[in-house]
């Protein structure tokens, strides 16, 4: 796929989702170490879940200095409705202490730096530097992105690193902030994992996979 039908496509999905009220947020943060914490958190769960735990999280762990010395058992069951808790706990525990011992406290702004967080990989990173400062070094791929780039035709990538390179090949930067937000939430409202459905989609007549789902209706 050309990048003039690429940012058609995403024109077109924009004009459908895109709601300035929510600034292209799903979580609801308050600052920098907020989205951090939480973007950890929202791996393999629903972002309703983790806003769930926010306020008796934050409220007695407002930053990385109170985080780093909580008892991992009493954050264990403030997260344990966003899943996998035991380790979730742990890697927001040793990711605060790491801020506190070598950012005095401080998120990184730069996805070297980030990476070196437990529990932060480049999907993470890159939420956490779009949302918390602005700055877009990459795309977050996750499972709705990776499935929606392959479907429609953006990448046929296997790795979400390959995908991620495609996807900032065929976007203009100014638009890499919008792909993620965009393509999850036409994951989630039409192109879901089983039975898409492809026939109230808006992008049905660019997309290479309409054919393979729409044989079957």
């Amino acid at each position: 796929m050309n990048a003039t039908a690429a940012a058609e496509i995403l024109l077109t999905l924009c004009d459908t989702y895109f709601n300035p009220e929510k600034e292209l947020n799903f979580l609801a943060f308050d600052n920098p170490f907020q989205i951090l914490i939480m973007t950890i958190l929202s791996a393999q769960t629903t972002d309703r879940q983790v806003n769930g735990v926010k306020e008796e999280l934050f409220g007695r762990y407002p930053d990385a200095k109170a985080l780093a010395t909580a008892r991992p058992e009493d954050v264990m069951a403030i997260v344990r409705p966003t899943g996998f808790y035991r380790t979730k706990a742990k890697n927001i525990i040793a990711a605060s202490q790491r801020l506190v011992d070598v950012y005095d406290g401080a998120v990184p702004t730069t996805m070297e730096e980030l990476l070196t967080l437990p529990g932060v990989g480049r999907k993470t990173a890159n939420i956490v530097l779009n949302h918390a400062y602005g700055v877009n070094v990459g795309i977050a791929v996750d499972t709705h992105v990776a499935r929606l780039a392959g479907r429609i035709g953006f990448s046929d990538a296997k790795t979400p690193e390959g995908i991620e390179q495609d996807l900032c090949a065929l976007f203009p930067k100014k638009m890499w902030q919008y792909v993620n937000f965009l393509l999850i939430s036409h994951g989630r409202a039409i192109c879901t994992a089983k039975n898409p459905a492809c026939e109230r989609c808006v992008i049905r007549d660019s997309c290479r996979s309409v054919d393979n789902f729409t044989k079957k209706l």
